[in-house]
């Protein structure tokens, strides 16, 4: 039997809250109609989702396993949807992510001379959505840092750079030629992806801007940053024994696409180190 979409949807609501309740107000519909979408899903699959008691709600091991499973399913279908959507509006489009940093242009306007019929655009994307804006279309491909999450992702190397500590200006050690690793091994960094309690994740370099600006800590970002955002009270000072950071082109591992093909042996022209060639 085919899996019903629908089905799926609400099972991931119910495993994401685990409460029937939540689960369907945020879904707009009737618990009683919730539970029994959830029971038909488990006939469907032959096997339970949940264990449900006094406790409460919880996954059983075949309801982690579909968990794990339904979220690349889901963004694949809304991805193909989105696509289809465009095709049906018109001219060919071609949206290319990019991070901070990362200068797209020439590699944009070597694949629009390649191919004029197709509108090639780009957007930026952050470390926290790089994954999901590939995975459910919002983007075609993208130029993505590492760390990122690979599943369902074709990953191609491209480049790397080198990092420099972002410091206030008045900082204790600004000034200096070059830093260790080992000198910033006492100062406080700024938190991303695991922020302490009341905390707002950092997501972009305006933000972090604010941070380092007001004491709040410090950060390593890629030289390219360093290069193209600047703020008087902001200086950058090299840290050559910090790891490098990979630049890689990433796109949906199952998307065959002739303009990803065409896109991707340009897509090094966004390396730094060839800025000057011709």
């Amino acid at each position: 039997m085919d899996l019903d979409l629908r089905k799926i949807r609400y099972f991931v609501a119910v495993a994401e809250l685990l409460h029937f309740g939540r689960a369907a107000e945020r879904l707009h519909i009737a618990q009683p109609a919730l539970s029994r979408q959830i029971r038909s899903l488990e006939k469907d699959l032959d096997a339970m989702l949940f264990e449900r008691d006094s406790h409460g709600v919880r996954l059983t091991d075949a309801g982690r396993q579909l968990l794990d499973d339904a979220r690349p399913l889901l963004s694949t279908a809304d991805a193909t949807r989105l696509r289809v959507r465009r095709a049906a509006r018109g001219p060919r489009r071609l949206v290319v992510g990019f991070r901070a940093g990362v200068v797209v242009t020439r590699a944009l306007r070597a694949f629009g001379a390649a191919h004029p019929d197709v509108e090639a655009l780009a957007r930026r994307v952050e470390w926290d959505d790089q994954e999901r804006l590939i995975l459910d279309g919002t983007v075609d491909l993208a130029y993505v840092r590492r760390p990122i999450r690979e599943q369902g992702l074709t990953l191609l190397p491209l480049f790397s750079e080198a990092r420099v500590a972002m410091l206030p200006a008045n900082h204790r050690l600004a000034g200096k030629p070059e830093l260790a690793l080992a000198d910033l091994a006492d100062e406080p960094r700024l938190r991303y992806a695991d922020p302490g309690p009341g905390e707002l994740p950092i997501r972009t370099i305006e933000e972090k801007f604010e941070s380092v600006a007001s004491g709040a800590g410090i950060t390593l970002v890629p030289g390219s940053v360093a290069e193209q955002y600047s703020r008087p009270d902001i200086t950058y000072v090299p840290v050559p024994d910090a790891e490098r950071d990979e630049v890689l082109l990433a796109w949906e591992a199952s998307r065959s696409s002739p303009l990803i093909t065409a896109f991707a042996p340009l897509a090094p022209l966004a390396d730094p180190a060839r800025a000057q060639e011709p």
